[in-house]
């Protein structure tokens, strides 16, 4: 009996209550959950990566969100956000210092104009900046990858492994910004031994930039309460994975059945329920980023739309389809102390048997790892849940992420516990506080 309980909730056929008297129920569609993560992470999609197959993607969400009865954004005809988004992918680098030519593998170079050629005599000259051993890679170096002038930036040898990071994390993806390239440039140059203060240089470097259709998928869903509504609330999850990839056992889809078709699906099924409930005090609004895979270009593009000091909360939701590390029925959220957001979530979950818990994997620094940092930059008080056991899961941006690893139920377990837990926050009654500005790097 207790397995065909089980099964009715898991289907949507019986309402799922946490905890008992006073505690609302809360009734998550399993047969929804399932169709969409299965659609999303089909081999149709390609996996879904910018500029491939992510249009498709896009349509069947803005589809659900028409059945659902959201609302396009106001001033909006339809479901889509579309903005244009620039690649820049180096072709060639040439580097040589004080007569000797650098080891290719040992340059990095960052253009926004397609031709490069530098020397030390010329006006356009860049400048040179030594980075000793004991510099803080991610505080002295990351923010000089965005900068506006031209950078040749010289790393002492003990950086080794945070270039050699970068320099594939770019050669591999390419840049991309929703902003045209600045017409400057920065080279890395990872030393073999230190250089002399005297330094002369050629550089010649050819960059291919490209001009790419992106696109949010955006559904409102109207406040119920007038004085509540103009205040609102943000459920969000990018849509976006990194398509193909060297093939493995014949198979080349990273179909991201998980990362991030979960956290998606999640989005979906709390919109359908919020709809079906015609409860909510302040208007609701439901996002499908794009772009988070190569820098949050969605949620950069969504930030600059919108009023931040109007949204009072953001729910970005991440890779949910495996159970956490704290066992079933539990999640995590990052970026606990940052505001009360989780304290007022676990707050909302007392008495019931689900449990949310704080980041348990601090040294990863996930709360700058996904949309939620983009939000959380300009104040939003925005915080990612997930269930994501990152340091162990195997198939993490492989072509393996696929429906058949997850854990459905569970999934539309975390759902149902997400939903109770935004409940004071979607009445209005409360509300976390804001995030400080914060301009750590995202990735």
């Amino acid at each position: 009996m207790k397995h065909v309980l089980t099964l009715l909730a898991w289907t949507g056929l019986l309402p799922v209550a946490f905890g008992q008297g006073q505690l609302a129920k809360v009734s998550i569609s399993g047969a929804t959950v399932e169709r969409v993560e299965k659609t999303l992470a089909a081999n149709a999609m390609q996996g879904r990566a910018l500029g491939t197959m992510a249009p498709q993607a896009a349509r069947f969400l803005a589809a659900e969100f028409k059945r659902i009865g959201l609302k396009p954004l106001p001033g909006q005809t339809s479901f889509s956000q579309p903005f244009k988004v620039y690649e820049t992918r180096t072709v060639q680098a040439r580097v040589v210092l004080n007569k000797v030519p650098v080891a290719p593998e040992n340059i990095l170079l960052l253009s926004g104009q397609p031709q490069l050629r530098w020397t030390n005599s010329l006006p356009n000259a860049p400048r040179v900046v030594r980075v000793g051993p004991t510099a803080d890679f991610r505080k002295e170096v990351m923010p000089l990858l965005s900068a506006n002038e031209n950078l040749l930036i010289l790393l002492d040898p003990a950086h080794a492994e945070r270039f050699q990071a970068q320099r594939l994390r770019f050669n591999q993806n390419g840049r991309y910004s929703v902003n045209q390239p600045s017409p400057t440039a920065v080279v890395l140059v990872l030393q073999a031994a230190p250089l002399p203060p005297a330094l002369t240089f050629q550089i010649d470097g050819t960059t291919r930039i490209k001009e790419l259709e992106a696109e949010n998928v955006i559904g409102v869903l109207p406040g119920q309460d007038k004085a509540k509504a103009p205040e609102q609330v943000v459920f969000c999850a990018h849509y976006d994975h990194i398509g193909i990839q060297p093939a493995v056992a014949g198979d080349s889809i990273a179909n991201g059945a998980n990362d991030n078709a979960s956290g998606t699906t999640a989005v979906v099924a709390l919109a359908e329920y919020y709809a079906q409930q015609k409860s909510n005090a302040r208007t609701l609004v439901f996002v499908a980023f794009t772009g988070e895979e190569v820098g949050s270009l969605g949620a950069q593009h969504f930030t600059q739309q919108v009023d931040p000091k109007q949204l009072m909360a953001a729910f970005n939701l991440e890779m949910l389809g495996q159970r956490s590390k704290f066992g079933p029925g539990t999640a995590f959220i990052t970026g606990f102390d940052k505001s009360d957001f989780g304290a007022i979530l676990q707050r909302n979950l007392r008495g019931t048997p689900f449990r949310l818990e704080p980041d348990p994997y601090p040294e990863l620094n996930l709360f700058y790892q996904s949309d939620n940092a983009t939000l959380a930059r300009v104040g939003i008080p925005a915080h990612t849940i997930s269930t994501a056991q990152l340091p162990t899961d195997k198939f993490y941006h492989s072509v393996d992420d696929e429906v058949q690893t997850l854990d459905l139920a569970n999934l539309c377990t975390v759902v149902e516990a997400i939903a109770r837990s935004a409940s004071s926050i979607i009445s209005g009654q409360d509300t976390p506080t804001r995030i400080a500005a914060d301009a750590s790097p995202t990735h």
